[in-house]
């Protein structure tokens, strides 16, 4: 005869074998699309996972780079559904490139933690602490450094509530200099990618065309690493592929090194 302790153990259970298979139903929707067939078909769900955490680096030093990372993770919040929360460290957001990126500010709630000693560590709390909330379409925090059991809390949170999170990595100071933002570092985000600020095609008259990235899956669980040139995201948060390099042959490796096909 079960006792009643033993009972209520195998309620427990029960209740949280039926919380993680909701969970697992839930995040098998299919991936959030770029909506460029080759850089879809390099992530495992042809899209960037919902319930889970990426990293995005800029591909350099340069405040180019730092720009064309950020924006990149605006169009991705742009695509989803509902409010986003970004965390940040200074008041530095302009709120017209965002928009410009498809992220109108009235979407987003800023958390602005402060600079300073301890300032990563505040980012994350707040991104940690948004994902575990639930009613966010997206959390996106900006950091210098994302360690592993910090990554790792951030992703059981995504994967528990189904929001995205991204983490927008900053270069940091290492022993008197400025390490690089892209700078390798073990973590449990399910994606890392690496945007770099190329030079815009020119046009017939004076003016600037369209800003063009070096868009690089760095690492993916359950991807296919690859390098894309493409137009920086529109006002709906989408990338392009531009009009000059669209009928190209591919690559010898289209997978690893390629230009997307509309």
């Amino acid at each position: 005869m079960p006792t009643p302790r033993r009972e209520q153990v195998l309620s427990d259970l029960r209740r949280r074998i039926r919380d993680l298979e909701a969970g697992q139903r839930r995040h098998r929707g299919g991936g959030l699309p770029f909506g460029l067939d080759g850089l879809d078909e390099a992530l495992p769900e042809g899209g960037l996972a919902p319930g889970a955490l990426h990293e995005v680096v800029a591909g350099g030093r340069d405040l180019a780079h730092e720009a064309a990372a950020m924006l990149f993770a605006a169009g991705i919040a742009a695509r989803l559904a509902g409010p986003v929360l970004w965390a940040l460290r200074a008041p530095d957001l302009f709120a017209p490139g965002l928009a410009g990126a498809g992220l109108h500010p009235d979407r987003v709630i800023f958390a602005e933690v402060g600079a300073g000693t301890g300032c990563d560590r505040a980012v994350l709390l707040a991104m940690e602490e948004g994902l575990r909330h639930g009613g966010l379409a997206g959390v996106v925090g900006e950091v210098s450094r994302l360690p592993l059991t910090a990554s790792r809390r951030l992703q059981l949170a995504a994967e528990a509530s189904g929001t995205m999170a991204l983490a927008l990595r900053h270069g940091c100071m290492m022993d008197g200099r400025i390490e690089p933002p892209d700078r390798i570092e073990p973590n449990a985000a399910s994606s890392r990618w690496r945007i770099a600020a190329l030079p815009s095609a020119p046009l017939p008259v004076p003016g600037l065309g369209r800003p063009r990235w070096r868009v690089e899956l760095v690492r993916c669980r359950g991807g296919v690493p690859g390098s894309w040139e493409l137009e920086a995201c529109d006002a709906q948060g989408r990338l392009a592929v531009p009009a000059d390099m669209a009928d190209r042959p591919a690559a010898a490796q289209p997978r690893r090194r390629s230009t997307l096909a509309a």
